[in-house]
């Protein structure tokens, strides 16, 4: 087992494949004529002065060459070609990484571009968690059980916590046979034999500023040994991903921490009131692309009744954007809070409810606006009384099929002077699934808002019986069902951009953009609850 000690500040880079000092950039005897003097032309040699060399060969030297050199040889020519071909090959790989979007993607990058550097057959990557310690391995080649046998490997004999160190950490590892290598420890030897790991190389992802972040192993499938040519590559890419893993795992960070606290501003359990099963699924859009946040409740009331409730907070004022989620996220965990106390004075009248809902917005957050529906619950009487305030249509899914629950038309809470609408009032059957849910999950749906309501209609009463008389089920079928028509539509219009380019490129036009869909920028939100 070698490991290579970090590399030193004072010492000078070495090009891939050559020595130190010999850039491709300004290879020997290429370094083009020397200035013409006055009076002369630029070539150096008075006007018709014969260019051939004094050597009687006969031949003119190559272009470029300073007069009377000799052209390259051979073995020049070949380094300056293999060079400008590793040069090309990493700025491939470079450029690969930084179109990645996301630390998933990144760290694929990385993974697949030391293997092709390498000539490597799998690979084996850990980051470092916020907290200190190696996060869950992710493999190429590897699959589950492989990466599981891998995290057996005590810490002490672990090629990746070497590689991770605060200090001494080693500037690359390497072995040419894993299984026979005495410096490696027992239990990777062995796992080295029953996986069929062979040569090893690994390189730490590290900045100066962040110290180490992620630790590469890249494996053969028998005994061997990458090139220096290779190691030198691998080396430079890894200097390139560094800084800009960095990124993605502060990106990471904050993405997970504004998640926990939107999740924390919701509940973190339903309750099952007799007569009536509940459940609830949330995909929190990214707040870097939403514009709103949604919410969702269900109310225990003082008379054993239960308040449902689904609604969505937006807008920043003129032109808000997606910079104003973090602002409507607190604001949708303050307006969650007044509704339940509203449910709480008034419940049994869902238009009273959400018309205090209007006033406390205009009063205290005037340049947002909020959609929402209340319903008003009454399990053992299978009684619903809701109304809505701009939001979608609840839908019902009974035993010959679903359809929604029409609510009368009315504006979302804080766009006009005095919001109002009638309630609407029905008896559910027993077995009976009520579905609230906001507009991101139906636009996923369909092109447009109207059509997604439609399709999501439709896919609740196609779903299988088993299904419709699981709420937990059925939430995770019309989530799955949106994944598959947003894909399906996506996949759609990618194919007609294509086309379309193809033809505007036949005819001398030039490439449209794209019109594939944009990437959501809503909250998937839905509340079921089934009678018994």
């Amino acid at each position: 087992m070698t490991e290579s000690p970090p590399p030193s500040a004072s010492s000078e880079p070495v090009e891939p494949g050559g020595t130190s000092g010999l850039s491709v950039l300004d290879p020997p005897g290429f370094h083009g004529p020397a200035p013409a003097a006055a009076g002369q032309p630029s070539s150096g040699r008075p006007e018709g002065t014969d260019r051939r060399p004094e050597d009687g060969s006969g031949a003119a030297p190559a272009p470029g060459a300073p007069d009377g050199a000799a052209p390259p040889s051979t073995g020049v020519q070949d380094r300056l070609a293999g060079r400008l071909s590793d040069f090309a090959s990493l700025h491939e790989h470079t450029e690969r990484l930084a179109r990645a979007r996301g630390l998933g993607a990144t760290l694929d990058a990385v993974l697949a571009s030391g293997t092709a550097l390498l000539g490597a057959d799998r690979a084996l990557l850990v980051t470092v968690l916020p907290g200190g310690g190696p996060s869950q391995p992710l493999g190429l080649g590897l699959d589950r059980a492989s990466l599981g046998a891998l995290e057996t490997v005590p810490s002490d004999q672990s090629l990746l916590a070497r590689l991770l160190r605060e200090h001494d950490r080693p500037a690359e590892v390497r072995s040419h046979d894993l299984a026979e290598d005495p410096a490696i420890g027992a239990r990777l030897r062995e796992l080295a034999g029953q996986l069929g790991l062979g040569g090893c190389y690994g390189l730490p992802l590290a900045t100066e500023e962040d110290g180490p972040l992620a630790a590469a192993l890249w494996f053969y499938d028998g005994p061997a040994d990458p090139t220096d040519r290779r190691r030198e590559l691998a080396r430079r890419y890894s200097e390139v991903a560094a800084p800009l893993l960095a990124k993605q795992l502060d990106a990471e960070k904050v993405r997970r921490t504004t998640e926990a606290l939107r999740r924390g501003l919701l509940p973190d359990r339903l309750p099952q009131p007799g007569g009536l099963r509940l459940a609830a699924r949330l995909v929190p859009a990214g707040l870097d692309r939403s514009c709103g946040s949604d919410w969702y409740d269900a109310i225990p009331l003082p008379d054993g009744t239960v308040g449902l409730t689904v609604g969505s907070v937006s807008g920043d004022g003129p032109g808000a954007g997606p910079g104003s989620a973090p602002g409507a996220a607190a604001a949708m965990g303050r307006v969650r809070a007044a509704l339940r106390a509203y449910a709480v004075l008034e419940g049994e009248d869902p238009v009273s409810v959400l018309g205090d809902l209007e006033l406390l917005l205009k009063t205290t957050e005037p340049t947002r606006s909020a959609t929402a529906v209340y319903a008003w619950v009454e399990p053992e009487e299978r009684r619903v009384t809701l109304a809505g305030a701009g939001h979608c249509p609840p839908v019902l899914v009974t035993r010959y099929g679903a359809e929604f629950v029409e609510t009368s038309l009315s504006a979302p809470l804080g766009m006009l002077s005095c919001w109002e609408a009638p309630g609407v009032e029905f008896t559910a059957e027993r077995g009976d699934t009520l579905i609230l849910y906001t507009e991101g999950l139906a636009r996923r749906f369909g092109q447009t808002l109207h059509s997604g309501q439609a399709d999501l209609r439709r896919a609740a009463a196609d779903a299988p019986r088993d299904v419709r008389t699981d709420p937990e089920r059925l939430c995770a079928h019309l989530l799955a069902a949106a994944a598959e028509r947003d894909a399906d539509r996506r996949e759609r219009a990618d194919r007609r951009a294509a086309v379309q380019d193809s033809a505007d490129r036949d005819g001398g036009a030039a490439p449209r953009r794209s019109t594939a869909p944009a990437p959501a920028t809503d909250d998937l939100m839905l509340l079921a609850a089934r009678f018994e």
